[in-house]
């Protein structure tokens, strides 16, 4: 063989390489089996009826990646992927309909094309030309960015055409509109509908490889909160509390904050979402520590409060000890399929909670203690730490959440919160995942001790 071809065949072979390693950066969180992320496509196909087109997030300077890019939420739950300025369609099976042949289901990922300067500084990409890409994403088609239009066109027909998309509104922005806006140009009369209500229905019900993260999630910050125990003392600063945690969770493969931590001490113990967490703890203060660190994507949410000098005065104990046994109480009155978060419901956990508390202690004018309970019981957990999810439906098997009881009093100040993560198993039984955190008080100040 003359050396030139072999040059031109080694050249060859290493950069076949270098783009089939490229797509590693983007699958270093845990990720689940490309099965799982096709059944879930496949079940929000049958669940619109229609045709969806969702956007990935885009890189940026911004401070939303100030811990790095992020993929958006419904984007990886339905993907997997982390690839910015991706695009996928999903189109459900139909019966042939007037002049409308039958269609098969269908799904296509959209990938921009590599662009060698811009990965310079951001490191590599999965590009559409790699012959690899459907294997190594489980999309059964992987297509050039500039084909999407084409795709719409041939999916979106008829005198009213309308598109399954993740439509701007008041509960933030939404990565597919800008992209989108393209399409009006080209179809006045295209018609979008929101996903996001269907997505938020399939993604309260988590499956196997979500419960794993999750709990994976809250191992970590559970570990954070047990280095919390032994760091806080009086005249220590509660950003280094902060910092600590924020260390403890990530080298246990956390790869950022699940949302802004909170340790707020004295009057800040009140404030629910205190994050300056720049005051110098005091002996005789209680401190509130709400913390926790999200995995692959999976967040976990989780609330001790503790005696800054390791032991609490009566009345704090008094306190303390309503919010847990508020939260045990709860825990006892659940039932699978019939339990609700809702203030207004029979079967509300949250009246179960402020029950108890209303009907035990006093503030300093004699009066009932309910009217410091002043947010909700718990909340839905998962790829959003208030992940999306239907309210007025029972709790059940595969739903995951949050019971948090609270007392603040400004006038004392004397905030009480505890927050556990929860998920329902598949025989209807209530699972506490941060089961090995201590919140009884006596256990609290063992650890405080060193116990």
């Amino acid at each position: 063989m003359r050396r030139p071809q072999l040059y031109f065949l080694l050249a060859s072979f290493a950069l076949s390489f270098v783009l089939l390693a490229a797509p590693a950066s983007s699958f270093a969180i845990e990720r689940q089996p490309n099965s799982d992320y096709h059944a879930r496509r496949e079940a929000l196909a049958k669940k619109v009826g229609g045709v969806v087109v969702l956007f990935a997030a885009t890189e940026s300077d911004g401070p939303n990646d100030l811990y790095g890019f992020r993929q958006e939420d419904n984007f990886f739950y339905l993907s997997g992927l982390r690839e910015p300025g991706s695009a996928l369609l999903i189109a459900s099976a139909a019966e042939a309909k007037n002049d409308a042949p039958a269609r098969a289901y269908t799904e296509i990922l959209f990938l921009p094309p590599r662009n060698s300067t811009q990965e310079k500084w951001t490191g590599p990409k999965l590009g559409p030309e790699n012959p690899e890409a459907p294997r190594m994403t489980g999309f059964d088609r992987v297509e050039d960015m500039g084909q999407l239009p084409n795709e719409v066109a041939r999916f979106v027909t008829g005198a009213r055409p309308s598109l399954f998309t993740d439509v701007a509104s008041s509960d933030g922005p939404s990565a597919s509109a800008p992209p989108l806006a393209f399409l009006k140009r080209i179809n006045a009369y295209l018609f979008f509908q929101d996903v996001k209500p269907m997505l938020s229905s399939l993604r309260t019900a988590k499956d196997a490889g979500e419960i794993a993260l999750i709990r994976k999630a809250v191992d970590a910050s559970v570990a954070a909160h047990f280095a919390a125990f032994k760091a806080v003392k009086p005249n220590v600063n509660e950003h280094e509390i902060s910092a600590l945690m924020q260390y403890e969770w990530s080298k246990r493969g956390c790869e950022r904050v699940a949302y802004a931590p909170i340790v707020g001490s004295g009057f800040y113990s009140t404030v629910l979402h205190y994050s300056d967490d720049d005051n110098v703890m005091k002996a005789g203060d209680v401190v509130v520590i709400d913390a926790a660190g999200e995995y692959s994507m999976y967040a976990a949410d989780i609330t001790r409060t503790m005696p800054i000098n390791g032991h609490f005065t009566a009345r704090q104990r008094e306190i303390y000890d309503i919010v847990v046994a508020a939260q045990r109480a709860a825990e006892a009155a659940f039932k699978s399929g019939k339990s609700t978060m809702k203030r207004d419901d029979p079967e509300s956990l949250y009246k179960v909670a402020y029950d108890y508390i209303n009907t035990h202690g006093k503030d300093l004018h004699g009066q009932p203690l309910g009217q410091y309970f002043i947010h909700g019981l718990g909340h839905y957990i998962g790829l959003n730490v208030h992940d999306p999810g239907d309210y007025n439906v029972p709790l059940g098997p595969g739903m995951t959440f949050t019971i948090e009881p609270g007392i603040y009093i400004p006038e004392e100040n004397l905030g009480v919160r505890i927050e556990d993560d929860y998920y329902v198993d598949q025989d209807g039984k209530l699972i506490k995942f941060s089961e090995a955190l201590p919140s009884k008080a006596e256990d609290v100040e063992k650890l405080m001790a060193g116990k």
